[in-house]
């Protein structure tokens, strides 16, 4: 009725005039759209609560309601009405902050309602118009009744995948982030610990080390302290500030006293935070004082040359100490020795003779020449040559050492024979022929000059600050054992091939594969240690003099002694001998290379030295520490050249093991020189 008098009013004012018709149809439609949203909306309320859908009381509904419906279709188009329900559908009655919903993300949960999304790609996929029942001779089709909305099965599994695709997503994506995050964090770490700390200094909040304070600050800051403290006394002492000059130096002493031999705080004394606040106290007062900075810097150049020339004495100190304690024989095996002697000449001289004496110069058999005065050492040497030989009773070892182990070096292998093979031991001062009329190196190993070089009997106190090569100049050099290498057709004048030996060697392998390699007309077989920059020609030789630069190549590599296969008829042949004799002449002054036994071997087999594998011949194991442990095990022989001895007690202890495995520990004579600890 309400309706019909509006319809009325409005064709009356038409009748009346025209001024007045569009404000009266703006009103018209308003008070028609409004009721309409009012009504619908609560409407499709009601429906999402299947109020209008579960029973037969809910057939019957107002005629407002059905009247709005009818209208509310009329004036808005199919896609405004597909937003609308499909909204009240999801989200509740409408209102205003629906439309505000749908421009949020859609990570975004609104607490007490279900979020729907409105697939914009698919307009025409609209939701299902379900019809309200009506009473009995009034039904109609859905489209024209009014409309109620729900979302298909198939675009709610479609939105709950998305949903699901989207948590799946952002989880990914915060976990990518925090891995982004961890590497950074660790790049920047390890960027800072290669950064230069002299010039960055210390401390890097990235190092985790430095996550607490410094264990030393305390420590630094009064070695800091103490050294300025040196200073500005030298200056106040200079000036004639005699009041400062007295506290500084009873603030150093004190400061000197509680820091002691510490290297951490923690190790500081107690009152040492009350001395560094006493001493900067001091510091300070100095510095208004006495501050001049061209005085203090020439000051602190003048100690730092001080400090220099200090560590290099104390180097060359700890050279020759070194050099020393490595050519000392250990109190221990000098014990070994003295009662081997002992026993040795106390036996009858039948007793004193070895077996199988007519091996000695059978050259069909495997003879070595090892050159020792260490019992110890050369024990070692053949105990473990016949351990890992095939058959020992073919292998003679031919050893040679000074009168004064002699008895000590045949005591023992009377004592311990090495299985079937045959023993030779020899004194090197019984060797008639070997005098200085005919050996040059002894004549100069008896000249003055030679004396003086060794012994500065003049200048005993410069003998470890002298500037020559320390190394050169302990006892072996003075020994022919040294040198006996370069005679041994002199000395074993009816074996055609030999094996030379050093006594710091431990052999691992079978080793009469030697004798057959084919050394294509050399002499010397030996294993190369030449680097890429290192172990040539020129580390040995004098290449400044004209008799070194005119005969030889300073890139030619080096090779060592310690296992070296010798063609001794070759050698006789070649006349190797007269060559060494010829070098060593033109060596009286040492200008050529200095002392030692390998410069004279390069130069004596230049050209005549056969590259051997390595694998037969590992050197190191008296100074490397990388030497690899799959090297030594695959090597032949393993060779402990350097200073690091395994009989001392300075040698690596990651080597000594290979050595020690092939000394009788239960021998009575090592348990009572305590050599088996």
């Amino acid at each position: 009725m309400a309706v019909k008098r509006g319809l009325s009013r409005a064709s009356i004012h038409k009748n009346s005039g025209g001024g007045s018709r569009f404000p009266l149809s703006i009103l018209i439609l308003l008070s028609l759209l409004v009721p309409s949203l009012f009504f619908f909306g609560g409407g499709l309320h009601t429906a999402d609560r299947g109020d209008l859908s579960t029973g037969p009381s809910k057939k019957n509904v107002d005629w407002r309601e059905r009247l709005a419906l009818q209208h509310f279709k009329s004036l808005f188009t199919k896609e405004v009405i597909d937003v609308i329900a499909t909204s009240t559908s999801d989200m509740g009655p409408l209102s205003l902050d629906i439309f505000k919903k749908k421009n949020l993300s859609a990570s975004w949960k609104f607490i007490g309602t279900e979020t729907s999304v409105v697939d914009t790609s698919e307009p025409n996929q609209v939701a299902t118009v379900v019809g309200q029942d009506i009473p009995k001779g009034k039904k109609k089709n859905s489209s024209d009744d009014h409309a109620q909305f729900i979302v298909k099965p198939a675009d709610l599994a479609r939105r709950q995948l998305r949903e699901k695709r989207r948590e799946k997503r952002a989880s990914e994506l915060v976990h990518q982030d925090k891995e982004a995050i961890v590497k950074l964090e660790n790049a920047a770490i390890e960027h800072s610990k290669s950064v230069d700390s002299a010039v960055m200094g210390r401390y890097s909040i990235w190092r985790r080390e430095n996550e607490n304070e410094n264990s030393d600050s305390t420590v630094r800051l009064m070695r800091d302290q103490i050294i300025m403290a040196r200073v500005y006394l030298s200056i106040a002492k200079m000036k004639n500030k005699v009041d400062l000059y007295q506290q500084l130096q009873v603030r150093l002493k004190e400061s000197q006293q509680a820091l002691g031999e510490a290297t951490a705080d923690s190790n500081l004394h107690h009152s040492a935070p009350a001395r560094v606040e006493s001493i900067g106290q001091v510091l300070s007062k100095a510095r208004e004082q006495l501050y001049d900075c061209k005085l203090v810097t020439g000051k602190l150049r003048a100690m730092l040359q001080s400090a220099s020339e200090h560590v290099r004495s104390l180097k060359k100190q700890s050279t020759f100490l070194s050099q020393l304690a490595a050519k000392t024989i250990p109190n221990a095996i000098h014990c070994f020795s003295m009662r081997l002697t002992i026993e040795y000449y106390l036996l009858p001289p039948e007793k004193r003779k070895f077996p199988r004496s007519e091996n000695l110069e059978d050259p069909n058999l495997y003879h070595y020449a090892l050159f020792s005065d260490n019992v110890l050492a050369a024990s070692v040497v053949v105990n473990s040559a016949v351990a890992n030989s095939k058959d020992s009773s073919k292998h003679v070892f031919h050893l040679v050492t000074d009168k004064l182990n002699f008895g000590a070096m045949n005591m023992w292998f009377l004592l311990n024979p090495p299985g079937k093979a045959t023993i030779q031991v020899e004194n090197v001062d019984e060797f008639q022929w070997l005098n200085s009329s005919y050996c040059p190196v002894l004549r100069q190993l008896e000249s003055a000059t030679m004396k003086e070089y060794y012994f500065k009997a003049g200048h005993p106190t410069k003998l470890s600050s002298s500037a020559s090569n320390l190394k050169y100049r302990n006892p072996k050099y003075l020994s022919m054992l040294n040198h006996l290498r370069f005679y041994l057709p002199q000395v074993y004048p009816k074996l055609n091939k030999i094996l030379f030996l050093d006594d710091d060697i431990v052999v691992q392998k079978d080793l009469t594969g030697l004798w057959s390699v084919d050394l294509h007309g050399k002499v010397n077989g030996a294993v190369e240690t030449c680097g890429e920059s290192f172990h040539r020609f020129d580390k040995y030789l004098n290449f400044t003099n004209p008799h070194i630069a005119r005969n030889f190549d300073p890139n030619a590599c080096g090779w060592a002694y310690g296992m070296n296969i010798f063609d001794l008829k070759e050698w006789k042949r070649r006349d190797i001998t007269g060559i060494y004799h010829k070098w060593q002449n033109m060596n009286e002054d040492r200008v050529l290379w200095k002392l030692g036994t390998l410069p004279p071997g390069l130069i004596t087999f230049y050209g005549l030295t056969h590259p051997l594998e390595k694998s037969w011949h590992v050197l190191g194991l008296g100074y490397n520490p990388t030497v690899g442990r799959s090297e030594i095990e695959n090597a032949a022989v393993i060779h402990y050249n350097g200073n690091m001895k395994p009989w001392l007690e300075l040698a690596m202890t990651r080597y000594r093991s290979y050595w020690i495995k092939y000394i009788k520990h239960d021998h009575p004579y090592l348990r009572t020189c305590k050599l088996s600890e």
